[in-house]
């Protein structure tokens, strides 16, 4: 198996056969760890089914291998054992902090032949199964006749016996997503998503009639605890053509049944400038999105389009950073682009021109926004993020005023957008990208792109000159003024800094001149702590 990094999974495979045989217990390698292992993807997901008290099993699992025991599902007894690898196996230290592999062998319990519990399964592709041991005997035979025995090469493998009654390998060599039954969805409407999934990271299609199941359960979407939609909803947004499953959620009725709020979207007529109304126009925002961080194209772009926008490995790098266990900036970017004008139908208004308006959609859609992903279960960090890219996609065109942004304004829009003030240049772009549509002219995406790498090249300026030469600290400004801790202080030092990084101070005594400035403007207040400073 050639996407198996490790060369411990096989030993730990081995160990966890051996205690099923102590306990004459049957266990079985199933699911996507099958799939997986045939199409030759990297996979840390391995699941096995046994023939006994899957909880029981896998504590002792735990236990030997020396794994977490994390209970999943009590009532249907599934449980997880997670395993997180030494870079350097036999090296072991307190204070190591870098790992390897992290492993998650998940156990469920089966009771009969295990063709049963495959047909409870949810696809074909999925409801695959091999023997645990004599998975574990055959690998080892072609381990030790490989040179490279930390791998298992799967075209050396020998001869496996796949237990496969729903014809999962057919429909994996025709790249099709089919469900083992009509009642899959009945059992479990978190299979809705999961089908939408599979076709996004495997780029399968899905077989005629498991998509009209998932039309006539799309309801039953509803019932599924936030978390669980939260990770579907997330793995599907990951890979490219996030906008295209957007769509095609919509288009089997699961996108409004998850965030009603869209729904209000369609129809809704923008001004002239915008080719769409406000749902198609937030759909190619996403879209939009997607072609800027060079994941997939754009049908209404051009070869100039890309060289002319902005792009970096600073960029790059940014934009992959994880927010939190699921998620980076680039798949919340797509989310943002998705919510950034949810609130425009309740906002529209005609002014006396005639020309349709939508006052404060930004702050309203921000809020909207933040309740949609809580009640999706998203962690505080990420409804943060993308509540922010809502709430701020309009700035940076309102810093210009048909003109290049100041110093000052650049700074500040970095201050109050903190950790996303990238991302939100990169949406603003994609709003621009997806209200012109088939219209957009190179000349206006000049404009747009010089004014977006005016912003990074300024900032990257200021954070050069600010960040080496620190002008004065907390404790200059309370020695030289007499002033005690608190707010204030932190107030005047972000003055300086602004000031610094606007070019209009440069010394240690022009800051301390500007704290003094400052303070005599507000002398008048008998308690220094309580000033404002603007």
């Amino acid at each position: 198996m050639s996407f198996i990094k490790s060369g411990n999974l096989l030993a730990t495979l081995a160990k966890i056969s051996h205690l099923l045989a102590i306990q004459k217990k049957q266990g079985y390698i199933v699911g996507g760890f099958i799939r997986d292992w045939l199409l030759k993807r990297e996979t840390n997901d391995i699941d096995i089914a046994v023939n006994g008290d899957a909880i029981s099993i896998a504590r002792k699992v735990a236990e030997e291998i020396g794994g977490t025991f994390v209970l999943l599902d009590d009532v249907n007894n599934v449980t997880r054992v997670v395993v997180i690898e030494d870079e350097q196996p036999g090296k072991t230290s307190q204070k190591q902090e870098s790992h390897g592999a992290e492993w998650h062998f998940d156990f469920s319990s089966f009771t009969g032949a295990i063709e049963s519990d495959l047909a409870r399964r949810d696809f074909t592709i999925n409801a695959m199964a091999l023997e645990l041991s004599q998975f574990v005997t055959a690998s080892t035979a072609t381990t030790k006749s490989s040179r490279k025995s930390a791998k298992l090469v799967a075209e050396k493998r020998p001869p496996l016996k796949i237990i496969d009654p729903f014809s999962g390998k057919e429909d994996l060599r025709d790249k099709i997503v089919r469900g083992v039954s009509e009642q899959i969805f009945e059992a479990d409407a978190a299979r809705l998503l999961r089908a939408i999934r599979l076709a996004a990271e495997l780029d399968f299609t899905i077989e005629p009639n498991t998509e009209s199941l998932i039309c006539r359960y799309s309801q039953a979407i509803t019932e599924v605890p936030g978390e669980r939609v939260r990770e579907e909803l997330l793995r599907l947004l990951s890979p490219p053509r996030a906008a295209y499953y957007l769509r095609y959620l919509d288009k089997l009725g699961l996108l409004l049944a998850l965030i009603p709020e869209l729904a209000e979207s369609k129809g809704v007529e923008q001004p002239t400038v915008h080719f769409w109304d406000v749902f198609e126009h937030s759909l190619q925002t996403v879209a939009a999105v997607e072609f800027l961080i060079r994941e997939s194209d754009w049908e209404y772009s051009n070869d100039d389009m890309l060289t002319t926008a902005p792009w970096s490995d600073v960029i790059e790098s940014h934009l992959s950073q994880e927010v939190s266990s699921g998620s980076n900036h680039k798949v919340l970017l797509k989310l943002a682009g998705l919510f950034h004008d949810v609130a425009k139908p309740m906002t529209k208004s005609i002014d006396d021109t005639g020309r349709a308006r939508f006052l404060g959609h930004t702050k309203q859609g921000a809020a909207m926004t933040a309740n949609i992903l809580e009640r999706l279960r998203f962690s505080n960090r990420e409804i943060r993020v993308v509540e922010d890219l809502v709430y701020h996609h309009l700035r940076p065109a309102q810093m210009a005023n048909d003109e290049l942004p100041t110093q000052r304004a650049i700074y500040r829009y970095f201050r109050d957008t903190c950790e996303v003030g990238i991302d939100i240049l990169f949406l603003a772009l994609a709003d621009y990208l997806a209200s012109r549509g088939p219209l957009a002219s190179m000349e206006e995406w000049r404009k747009h792109c010089q004014l977006i790498n005016y912003i990074l090249t300024e900032h990257d300026k200021q954070q050069a000159k600010i960040l080496p030469v620190e002008l004065i600290d907390g404790h200059d400004i309370m020695d030289a003024f007499d002033l005690a801790p608190g707010p204030l202080i932190g107030k005047l030092l972000a003055m300086v800094n602004e000031a610094h990084a606007s070019g209009e101070l440069s010394t240690r005594e022009e800051a301390l001149a500007l704290v003094q400035r400052k303070l005599s403007l507000r002398g008048q207040r008998s308690n220094p702590s309580e000033m404002e400073v603007r």
